[in-house]
């Protein structure tokens, strides 16, 4: 008999709203702004609300709203031990979350690296499971390439790049041309604004240094 559906465990990337003073119409207006900066990468994308600098008095229907209001959707909260804040939460409709361990990225067994050949075109995914990432052409403008381990473009690179999807610190995006939407490493992400002049179309080597993303030129 075929079952009617089964349930499994699996790790999914989630951008992670920091609520530091409990202010929520500043952290909304926050996210607005990175909505309308990066629509095809933050438009309806599910969003985990940490709470743990945001004190005691939360209003998390409130939260809820004007999360869904800038444009993203709010699935949990972490960063939360007390009991009833958790109930309140659960009550408002948020699932209660615990940040992943990141050890089990780094046991995780390696396969070979994943090449692709031809232009990323807009529109497209890729994802490398378990390994590197080769990409031998360009990437086009809201193309999205993704990597649990480190990314290479070879090509000119307008769309967005995730290497450490999985949560491995130690992954690495080399680019010979970066003219990027976002780049982001183990769940840590810049937009292209961030991006200084500098490196703004040259070759470069990303990494990740204490949870901020630290960009050099790419030695030749």
């Amino acid at each position: 008999m075929t079952k009617p559906a089964e349930l499994k465990g699996s790790s999914f990337t989630l951008s992670a709203l920091h609520l530091v003073d409990g202010d929520i119409e500043k952290a909304t207006d926050f996210l607005k702004e990175k909505v309308s900066q990066a629509p095809n990468f933050f438009a309806a994308a599910p969003v985990v609300i940490d709470i743990s600098q945001a004190g005691n008095n939360i209003d998390f229907s409130t939260l809820k709203s004007e999360v869904q209001k800038a444009g993203m959707i709010p699935v949990g909260i972490s960063g939360c031990k007390d009991t009833q804040l958790q109930s309140q939460a659960k009550r408002a409709g948020f699932a209660i979350m615990n940040a992943a361990r990141q050890t089990k990225a780094a046991e995780t067994a390696m396969e070979p690296t994943r090449i692709i050949r031809t232009p990323v075109r807009s529109g497209q995914q890729i994802y490398a499971k378990n390994c590197d990432l080769v990409v031998m052409n360009h990437v086009s403008a809201g193309a999205e390439i993704i990597a649990d381990g480190c990314i290479h473009i070879y090509g000119t690179m307008r769309g967005r790049a995730i290497a450490g999807a999985s949560g491995q610190q130690q992954a690495r995006i080399f680019c010979q041309n970066l003219q990027s939407e976002l780049i982001s490493i183990a769940g840590n992400y810049w937009l292209s604004d961030k991006i200084e002049a500098e490196f703004w179309g040259k070759g470069v080597v990303i990494s990740l240094a204490e949870n901020n993303l630290n960009i050099e030129h790419l030695a030749l």
